[in-house]
């Protein structure tokens, strides 16, 4: 077993989308560009320029290491406020709001690692979709963070056993970039060729 100091908070997002995937990226070192990819590129290229500012009575700060000891995550903020002593993060996103929801566990993490490193209860987060150009809302409830915490957990098994779990096919493999050295359909049609010798 490998022995793993922090889970990237990022990977939580991918195991969330598709364990399969996460294994791919970070076990395996897998990543492929397409067209999705390069737009998030481009898009946090923008966005991670460590930066500080006033938005009206809004503090602002941009691309900060986030960290938790008590979780062990780590992971590069897109943007933190503050605005009334509260802080909450806020998540950037190349598209639209999705069907799933990876990317409300993944402003979860980043909450957690605030609350810890500011000592301050953060009881919400935003994901700002920029295709829409509009803020989602993300409710850091009781129950995100349990999610949180279980994904945590899957996560650092699926690192330290280095365990690939199975290819398996659905709606979210279509915008995919590993799609092609995944081949989930073809797992799918070799099992029914094998039922049906």
């Amino acid at each position: 077993m490998n022995e793993i100091d922090y889970v990237p908070i990022g990977a939580l997002n991918h195991y969330a989308y598709c364990s399969h995937r996460c294994w791919r990226m970070f076990c395996a070192g897998e990543f492929s560009e397409n067209q999705y990819t390069i737009e998030g590129t481009s898009l946090h290229d923008r966005v991670h320029t460590l930066s500080e500012s006033y938005r009206e009575e809004t503090w602002q700060v941009r691309a900060i290491w986030l960290k938790s000891e008590q979780y062990k995550l780590i992971g590069k903020s897109d943007l933190i406020e503050s605005e009334s002593g509260q802080l909450y993060p806020v998540e950037y996103k190349r598209g639209r709001k999705g069907e799933w929801d990876n990317d409300e566990l993944q402003v979860a993490a980043q909450a957690l690692c605030l609350e810890e490193m500011t000592g301050k209860n953060v009881t919400t987060g935003y994901i700002y979709y920029a295709q829409s150009h509009q803020r989602q809302l993300v409710e850091i409830s009781d129950r995100l963070r349990e999610q949180v915490v279980a994904t945590i957990s899957a996560v650092t098994m699926l690192l330290q056993t280095g365990s690939r779990p199975p290819a398996i096919y659905s709606q979210r493999c279509k915008g995919c970039s590993l799609f092609s050295q995944c081949l989930p359909e073809v797992a799918v049609k070799v099992s029914r060729y094998c039922e049906d010798s």
